[in-house]
């Protein structure tokens, strides 16, 4: 079982919609990395049971957390609580990544 991973090796793009791999998973956390592009979205959703976070590995984000919208930059945590709608938008001219937890696992 691989036990470290380096982000930068699982940094990709996808044009059609935005990146997503998995980079860990067990039955109480998955652990991945979404990489959006300019303009890209991940649609506003929730998860009823689950806590979520974004970690800002480069670029920044506009992050809607329920009526509420924040930017975030690189080093920053942004917690979406179970049952909070939440979803991020890519507005800069560079990729944004995001290493992403979500426990439970879905």
């Amino acid at each position: 079982m691989e036990l470290v991973k380096r982000i930068d090796e699982h940094v990709g793009a996808n044009a059609e919609k935005f990146y997503k791999t998995t980079l860990f998973r067990s039955d109480t956390l998955l652990l991945g990395l979404n990489c959006l592009e300019p303009g890209q979205v991940q649609k506003a959703h929730d998860h009823a049971n689950q806590d979520k976070f974004y970690y800002v590995v480069a670029g920044n984000g506009r992050f809607q957390l329920g009526e509420e919208q924040v930017t975030a930059g690189a080093g920053e945590v942004v917690w979406a609580p179970a049952g909070v709608v939440h979803g991020v938008t890519n507005e800069s001219n560079g990729r944004l990544t995001l290493l992403v937890g979500i426990a439970p696992a879905p």
